[in-house]
């Protein structure tokens, strides 16, 4: 746990997600990272009492990369309501086939969630019961087989970046739920948080993380050299 931990002071506590983890317990019963987190810091400040930590936001379990945990009921309120105000930046790292896509692009749909399968369904236009996607990506390096593209979110929806980029014709790697033609070996996909870029809800001052790839992945590696 301790070589995941990014950043930490008395109010946050930010983590390098690997593919395969949860975020928060879900139906599955697998532990999540909030439980091994809790358990982590118990053992390591030696706390008698319960631990709190609170979850700020959420990115898929075959994602990696930053999350932020609140360590507080004071941090977490406000960070809560960063997230919903926006406040917070976040940039994701996606890896694509190699295909004629424009350089940068900002793309606008609409995203409606389908609880059956757990996959957003996307409209080019306004639709009754959809939520309007924004996101901005641009490519910032050419592999022999792939593009990196560094994707800036404006919205945060159900799958957004995911189901936005299948939509314009290069789902990400490993992404077989949104038309990949293969998987993973580690069962992930190649979407990645990147950096989070936001100012600190108690001391105020300017926060900015980034995240390692997965150091496990070749084209992560390429990526990153």
């Amino acid at each position: 746990m301790k070589e995941q931990i990014v950043y930490e002071d008395n109010h946050l506590l930010v983590v390098n997600k690997k593919v395969g983890q949860l975020v928060q317990g879900d139906k599955t019963g697998d532990e999540s990272l909030l439980e091994t987190i809790k358990n982590f810091i118990k053992i390591r400040d030696a706390k008698p009492g319960n631990v709190f930590l609170g979850l700020v936001h959420r990115i898929d379990r075959p994602t990696s990369g930053l999350v932020i945990y609140a360590k507080t009921s004071k941090a977490l309120s406000r960070l809560t309501q960063m997230v919903k105000n926006r406040e917070i930046k976040k940039t994701y790292w996606a890896v694509v086939a190699k295909e004629m896509i424009p350089q940068s692009q900002r793309l606008v749909h609409y995203l409606k969630k389908n609880e059956k399968n757990n996959k957003a369904i996307v409209f080019p236009k306004a639709t009754e019961g959809a939520k309007e996607a924004i996101l901005t990506y641009h490519v910032i390096k050419a592999l022999d087989n792939y593009l990196l593209l560094e994707v800036d979110l404006e919205t945060g929806r159900h799958h957004q970046i995911r189901a936005q980029l299948s939509k314009t014709g290069v789902p990400i790697k490993g992404d077989l739920k949104y038309g990949s033609p293969r998987s993973n070996p580690d069962g992930g996909i190649n979407l990645h948080a990147r950096k989070l870029e936001f100012i600190h809800p108690v001391t105020k001052e300017r926060i900015e993380i980034i995240a390692p790839v997965p150091q496990n992945d070749p084209v992560w590696r390429a990526c990153e050299e």
